[in-house]
């Protein structure tokens, strides 16, 4: 396991339990189950008190870490029957959003999330799920082929922000985030998106305007990324941690501010630590989250999600 800069205390209790489990095992003849316990127990300890005392920058960090649970694991064991689909039928396909048809816990919908991959050669071909105009015009395609067919949509969020690069700009970004986001705003189907790990600004609101909008424990989500903001308001990355607690980017900060709607927990030590648990705890929320859409009309839908996202302007959340 990967251990953040602030778990290193962890990391080394870690290490001793360890130590001691391979010492108990290749001897045959000591008894450490006591001291394992007890060291197990510290563990469990520090690991609550570490987790529950998480500053924003602590909380970024977390976020994106590479052993989180990534949207082709949500594929693999919480939507069954995925079928992806491919291409804008524009200009081309893009990786860093997949998408497709499958069942969640037997009903039927779309499903479509950022992937940042997982080693060095996914994330380079996943762009490090930082998506271009034609990943938001699939995004677009999948929303219409959920309205034509009644089926609900659910959106995964992982990004820093759609990818800033030449060729994207020079096929429309903006526009193209512009218009996912309104579609996200328009379909008269249920919208739920989760944040997984990173939200970051325009990229990921483009498929994050849902009825309901979860948010991952120990997750973030802003309008732009804590060593962006340092860098233009202090000219230096080295105050994003100073960026990070005034741009209230937690789940806990945004809960307060009625920007997300509910928190998914996570287990102890965050969903690095234990992916298989975060993902059927994020599945209990999703499907809790269909089922208080179960009845409502389109039209009503459709009203509800532009009446929720007007009243955060009305409020002053912007």
């Amino acid at each position: 396991m990967t251990f953040l800069e602030f778990e290193k205390p962890i990391a080394e209790l870690e290490g001793k339990i360890r130590e001691l489990r391979s010492f108990a095992s290749g001897s045959g003849q000591v008894d450490l189950t006591s001291e394992v316990g007890q060291l197990e127990t510290k563990l469990d300890k520090m690991l609550r008190e570490t987790y529950t005392k998480l500053g924003p920058w602590q909380k970024t960090q977390v976020a994106r870490h590479p052993e989180r649970p990534h949207f082709s694991d949500l594929t693999d064991s919480l939507f069954s029957d995925f079928t992806p689909l491919a291409g804008d039928r524009n200009f081309g396909d893009d990786d860093a959003i997949l998408g497709g048809l499958c069942h969640f816990r037997g009903k039927a919908c779309v499903v479509m999330g950022h992937e940042k991959g997982f080693d060095t050669e996914s994330r380079i071909k996943h762009n490090f799920g930082m998506a271009r105009p034609e990943g938001y015009r699939k995004a677009i395609r999948l929303m219409e082929l959920a309205e034509k067919f009644n089926l609900p949509i659910i959106t995964m969020i992982d990004t820093s922000g759609a990818y800033p690069g030449v060729g994207a700009e020079e096929r429309g970004q903006s526009e193209a985030i512009a218009r996912s986001t309104e579609k996200c705003l328009s379909v008269k189907v249920p919208v739920i998106a989760c944040i997984l790990g990173e939200g970051g600004s325009g990229g990921a609101v483009a498929i994050a305007a849902g009825n309901k909008v979860l948010m991952m424990e120990h997750a973030i989500y802003s309008v732009i990324s804590p060593e962006g903001c340092a860098s233009i308001l202090w000219r230096t990355s080295d105050k994003a941690r100073d960026a990070a607690h005034a741009l209230k980017i937690t789940a806990q900060d945004l809960q307060k501010l009625g920007v997300i709607d509910s928190i998914v927990p996570e287990p102890l030590g965050g969903a690095h630590r234990d992916p298989t648990r975060a993902i059927d705890m994020l599945g209990d929320a999703l499907e809790a989250a269909l089922q208080d859409m179960d009845g409502i009309s389109p039209p009503q839908l459709k009203a509800a999600r532009r009446e929720k996202f007007l009243a955060m302007g009305d409020s002053g959340i912007a």
